[in-house]
């Protein structure tokens, strides 16, 4: 046990905490997580919890105190929005006292590292009341030696009161009473009233987005990979089911992270110790690093299981379509972190946008120019599917600056020029890779490209085989499109020939074109030159 004077939480207004619990190892979590009577032990040892009411992140009740040394940097609006110093205050207030309530319940600490470069990482500092939430960040970030432990000075702290609930939220003109806001003067985060894991991840996440940028180092929405001499890393840029995490979690490349990374002068590198994989239609044969990194250590979120066998069934979406799982990093056999190294590498060889296009008309594979990556980078699409959240029923698109909008601390146009500055001065060719339909679309009944295929299409970029093949001009795109690709069948590469009737593809392509123009609405005159590398909006 540690006193909240030998860990400095006296300087927070922690003062009053009878047990605290420092970076326990997982098996005492485990145990006080089912003592807690919040979770079960599932699938090989692995922990199954319920998150609750919420089981994905509240961006609408995510906030940033308008402060003088951050405010004339924040993209203000709807993804970072503004609270005064007044209300941070008194919410703050009542976390602490949540705290320093004398029950005989535990906080746990975990101290670990965001960024597994050294000269770019930050020491997190997460406190939670729940042995899970401990799990949850204690898999998810850099667990750092014990020697590393001696004289730990956060970065910055997340002090989550998940119980905690802000009643007077329309007083405040919040959204509700749940609340997650950062001040980034002080360096601290408050959560309240959810229990979702992730509002912590990707809260160090939007800390990263913010500090990194401005010391000229790209901070990415990504997953990363490399060959297995860890040389030629790709990064894969996408959205939720477009199949980011999948696709570079693959038996041939040792994986760097399935999320978040940064990009500076010396290369890449992950800013986590872990993986945050959606469990939905879990397949073992198409994704078997995944469903075998479930095992002791695992924390399964909002799975459907059976009482009294303990049996998942991961096709179940009742509860949520974001089921998930969080593991260490090195839970994948094919990672760095597996063979004992660090999760960077140098810059990558090949940057890959994966999309979901519900409506058929992207093609499975197109090579992109830098004007191109610049429009695709800001756009973020993909497309919702009906199923795959209550009320959809036909496809809907959807765009996400720099496949990572809720999490973006600054101006978009402050990423996307980092990334065409960082792709010029070290020569990265950009592809785009539907893993949706062609030829139909999502409602025609006929089937979403195939993983193995997509997997195949990947390959061709990675081993430089796409540079070998003939392409054609994309009519509406622009991109080049391969006229053939190693042995796949070319019926598919063309839109434009892969539908059975021509006028419905140009209908389609027309319809898809101006949901981008219309996206692009909303960017302001600054974004002129990026705009050269979009859609031409046809009569």
């Amino acid at each position: 046990m540690h006193t909240s004077r030998e860990l400095g939480l006296d300087k927070l207004g922690l003062i009053n905490i009878e047990y605290i619990e420092r970076n326990l190892p997982v098996e005492r979590l485990i145990e006080d997580t089912i003592l807690q009577k919040n979770g079960r032990i599932g699938m090989r040892g692995a922990v199954m919890v319920d998150t609750g009411r919420y089981t994905g992140r509240s961006p609408k009740d995510k906030y940033f105190v308008k402060e003088p040394t951050s405010q004339d940097h924040l993209w203000w609006g709807n993804v970072n929005q503004e609270i005064g110093e007044g209300v941070f205050d008194e919410l703050y207030t009542k976390v602490i006292n949540r705290y320093n309530l004398v029950d005989n319940s535990k906080t746990y600490i975990f101290d670990g590292i965001a960024g597994a470069d050294p000269d770019y990482a930050i020491k997190v500092r997460m406190i939670s009341k729940k042995a899970w939430q401990a799990h949850f960040v204690h898999n998810m970030f850099i667990r750092p030696r014990s020697n590393e432990l001696e004289g730990f000075e956060p970065d910055f702290t997340i002090i989550n009161a998940s119980d905690v609930f802000n009643e007077n939220f329309k007083k405040h003109g919040m959204n509700s009473e749940t609340f997650i806001i950062f001040h980034l003067e002080k360096k601290i985060a408050i959560i309240g009233g959810t229990e979702y894991g992730g509002e912590m991840k990707k809260g160090i996440f939007s800390v990263m987005n913010y500090y990194l940028p401005l010391r000229g180092v790209l901070s990415m929405h990504c997953s990363a990979n490399v060959d297995k001499n860890g040389e030629n890393p790709a990064i894969f840029f996408g959205l939720s089911g477009t199949g980011k995490t999948t696709l570079s979690t693959d038996p041939k490349r040792p994986l760097i992270g399935d999320d978040e990374h940064g990009w500076s002068d010396e290369g890449i590198f992950n800013f986590e110790g872990g993986c945050y994989a959606k469990v939905i239609n879990l397949n073992p044969e198409y994704e078997p690093d995944i469903f075998n990194a479930i095992r002791h250590g695992a924390l399964l979120e909002n799975v459907v299981y059976n009482e009294n066998t303990m049996a998942i069934d991961f096709t179940d979406g009742s509860k949520t379509e974001n089921t998930r799982v969080s593991y260490p990093v090195d839970y994948i056999e094919h990672s760095l972190a597996a063979q004992g190294k660090p999760s960077r590498a140098g810059h990558p060889k090949q940057i890959i946008f994966l999309t979901c296009d519900a409506y058929g008309v992207l093609p499975p594979v197109s090579k992109l120019t830098p004007e191109q990556a610049m429009y695709h980078f800001v756009s973020g699409y993909t497309a919702k599917v009906a199923g795959t959240e209550r009320g959809i029923t036909e496809p809907v698109a959807t765009f996400s600056p720099c496949f990572g909008g809720p999490f973006l601390t600054l101006h978009p146009l402050k990423y996307a020029e980092l990334l065409r500055s960082k792709m010029e001065k070290f020569h990265v060719p950009a592809y785009l890779v539907n893993t949706g339909w062609v030829g139909a679309n999502a409602n025609s009944g006929t089937d979403r490209i195939s993983l193995p295929l997509t997997r195949e299409i990947i390959h061709t970029i990675l081993d430089g085989i796409i540079e070998q093949e003939p392409t054609v001009q994309d009519p509406y795109f622009g991109f080049d499109v391969p006229k053939t690709l190693s042995d796949i069948d070319p019926a598919i590469l063309i839109p434009e020939q892969a539908w059975p009737n021509p006028k419905d593809y140009h209908q389609a392509a027309s319809n898809l074109v101006k949901k981008f123009h219309d996206n692009f609405t909303k960017y302001d005159s600054e974004y002129k030159l990026v705009k050269q590398g979009g859609p031409t909006l046809k009569d």
